[in-house]
């Protein structure tokens, strides 16, 4: 792909001989979301697309199941959608591919400019509460692009979400760009900017519903696997000598437990009673261990014996109350005091419910009671 000139797209510094050709923001010509450049007189921008292709559907689901998570990101700098001129928006994002095309594809007949901040590849919220979408770099990512040349205005629009992170006096007093906060969902910003920067009280609520719970278990189930590896092939070890080997009971016992703390509960995590996220997943687990016990016949005609049977109610809870409790990072149900707080109390009750049930599993393998 080569770069436009000044001549085949519009430029914001009206062909004027300030235009400068130097290159604001690198990027990688294999970019096929990047249709062109935006000559200004700080520099050409990239210009890139609001249609997502089948790439971008495909890649978001690879992060969303951690594939090559940490690397889907673009080059922080300055994009810019449509034709904007000096007197059109600047949108603050962060340059987590995901959470930029979540933009982006709202921007549709709107011009406008997309500074990208350097959150090493963290979406906005996340990365305010890291400190990469911050002050610093904010400011240093204006003096970059050379964003006083490029538009004539002094505000800029962050997302709602990146509040914590930002020092929006801080800002204003060693740039002179005022902040303002937009929308919490990326699909009202137009609305937002039609309105004059307005926003309603719905655009300010962060609802996190079953499908925005829902959409973030895939990370949530990829962590568990190494772990899982390990404990089968533990599992597979204690069967050369074991009496009473473990089998297929106790995969799909396991892997219920999982997915009782790894889904259902953040799914279903308005309406199990209790605020800890560790208690509702033990709530789940102790209800699917009581279903695996009875689907094998406990307590009338039971296909193993006691001590497997209290070994699955101490140790099938506790898995799922640790699993439902790593979703406190991915929830805004919680604050980082009360996620403290929580493991402070759950971890070491999980640890010694776990530890105690492995004994009697342990033990059933042995010797079966």
């Amino acid at each position: 792909m080569e770069n436009k000139n000044c001549s085949e797209k519009p430029c914001c510094c009206g062909g004027s001989e300030k235009c400068s050709t130097d290159l604001i923001t690198q990027y990688d010509k294999n970019d096929y979301w990047i249709t062109g450049v935006i000559k200004t007189d700080a520099g050409t921008v990239p210009q890139v697309s609001t249609q997502l292709v089948f790439s971008d559907i495909f890649g978001s689901w690879k992060a969303r199941w951690g594939v090559n998570r940490m690397n889907y990101k673009i080059n922080p700098g300055i994009y810019a959608v449509g034709t904007p001129d000096k007197d059109s928006p600047i949108l603050v994002t962060a340059n987590y591919k995901l959470t930029f095309d979540s933009l982006r594809m709202e921007l549709t007949e709107l011009n406008a400019w997309i500074l990208v901040l350097d959150t090493n590849g963290i979406n906005v919220w996340c990365a305010a509460g890291k400190g990469t979408f911050g002050t610093k770099e904010l400011v240093s990512r204006i003096n970059k692009v050379k964003l006083p040349e490029i538009a004539a205005h002094r505000t800029l629009v962050l997302p709602q979400l990146g509040a914590p992170g930002v020092s929006a006096h801080e800002v204003t007093k060693v740039t002179g760009f005022k902040i303002i906060y937009g929308p919490v969902r990326a699909n009202d910003i137009k609305a937002f900017i039609n309105s004059g920067m307005k926003a309603t009280d719905d655009m300010r609520i962060v609802k996190f519903n079953t499908i925005d719970r829902l959409v973030l278990t895939p990370m949530e189930l990829v962590g568990t696997f190494k772990i899982s590896l390990i404990i089968f092939g533990i599992l597979f070890l204690i069967n050369l000598i074991a009496g009473n080997p473990f089998g297929i009971i106790d995969f799909y016992a396991y892997a219920g437990a999982l997915i009782a703390g790894c889904v259902i509960t953040p799914v279903l995590l308005p309406w199990i009673p209790g605020r800890a996220f560790a208690w509702k997943g033990w709530l789940l687990g102790l209800l699917w261990a009581v279903i695996v016990n009875s689907l094998n016949g406990w307590t009338v005609s039971p296909s193993f014996g006691l001590i497997k049977g209290l070994g699955y109610l101490f140790v099938l809870p506790s898995i799922s109350a640790f699993y439902a409790m790593n979703f406190t990072g991915s929830s805004t149900y919680t604050s980082l005091s009360g996620v403290l707080k929580e493991m402070k109390i759950a971890v070491p009750a999980i640890v010694v419910l776990i530890g105690l049930g492995t004994i009697l599993l342990l033990i059933n393998s042995f010797i079966e009671l």
